[in-house]
């Protein structure tokens, strides 16, 4: 089984820009498609993108062209690099497989980021 720790977040203004960090445990790291998702205060978590094994990407549409996600298989880490942030992007990030299952993978702590001026 996987697990994930997140890093990366903070306080940031809007227009900012901040990278998060996925890294995860596990010698078949490689072999899973990885989601970022967020919580915002309030609301139900969502996926706001995902890459599979092979290196393609889908993004949520709020966070297309704003939002790039990529992976370092070798450090068995994720990364989410965000651009051009919103007060709308404040949440808790998460990082999880894609498709997940509420049995099999865990939630980690997450990491907070606040956008706000």
């Amino acid at each position: 089984q996987v697990q994930f720790v997140e890093s990366g977040g903070g306080l940031v203004q809007p227009g900012g820009s901040l990278r998060l960090s996925c890294a995860a445990s596990g010698s078949i790291f490689s072999l899973y498609a990885i989601g970022w998702y967020r919580q915002a205060p309030g609301k139900q978590r969502e996926l706001v993108a995902r890459i599979n094994s092979g290196g393609s990407t889908n993004y949520a549409q709020s966070v297309k062209g704003r939002f790039t996600i990529s992976r370092d298989n070798t450090k068995n880490t994720v990364y989410l690099q965000m651009n051009s942030l919103k007060p709308e992007d404040t949440a808790v990030y998460y990082c999880n497989p894609y498709p997940r299952s509420d049995t099999l993978n865990a939630w980690g702590q997450g990491t907070l980021v606040t956008v706000s001026s």
